[in-house]
């Protein structure tokens, strides 16, 4: 499982470097590769309850990073990703009180005028990320599909997942249900958090 794990980040790390333009060609010999492990291990039957546990969320986390893969490289053949690399890849904004905020109308601006400018993409709620695996990744595929599309630099997938994790401990720490919102706040795409009250 660690090798497999540190092969799915090697691959993560090299497609992210072809995006940014400072790989050549697409790195097919990796991914082949990973494949090969993805399969090798999906044949082999272990009792092992967090191993299965484990395998499942490398084997969601390679299929997510492939479609989000094959999108980008469409996106680049179309021309809509930058030409010039950006230095570093930043961790989600997250914003606690956003969401809050988004419900009320600031002073000099009505909801219409707010709702044109910074349009909700999508909305969420989760309570226990390693319960809600599905839930986990269609919020990250549908993150990492607005910032492809805005021409920003994509996180890896454990990162964000740290990020819900540690929003979850913070707005939901009774046990209930956080909403996650991924939208775009002066034209930057943020994933704001927000605490379900009476869930």
């Amino acid at each position: 499982m660690q090798m497999l794990e540190a092969e799915i980040k090697r691959l993560e790390a090299e497609y992210n470097m072809f995006f940014a333009g400072r790989l050549p060609r697409l790195p097919w010999e990796t991914r082949k590769h990973v494949e090969a492990l993805v399969k090798r291990y999906d044949r082999m039957s272990t009792k092992n309850t967090a191993e299965r546990f484990r395998f499942g969320t490398l084997q969601a986390r390679f299929a997510s990073f492939c479609e989000l893969w094959e999108k980008q490289l469409k996106a680049k053949e179309e021309g809509r990703l930058p030409g010039r690399p950006r230095q570093g890849v930043a961790p989600p904004s997250v914003t606690p009180g956003t969401a809050k905020a988004a419900d009320e109308s600031p002073a000099g601006r009505s909801a219409e005028e707010r709702g044109a400018r910074e349009p909700v993409l999508h909305q969420s709620t989760l309570r226990d990320p390693s319960k809600e695996p599905d839930r986990l990744k269609e919020l990250y595929h549908q993150l990492a599909e607005a910032r492809a599309k805005a021409g920003e630099t994509q996180i890896p997938f454990h990162r964000f997942a740290e990020v819900v994790r540690a929003q979850i401990a913070k707005h939901g720490g009774g046990g209930s249900e956080v909403a996650f919102r991924v939208e775009v706040k002066e034209g930057k795409v943020t994933l704001s958090a927000k605490a379900l009250k009476g869930e």
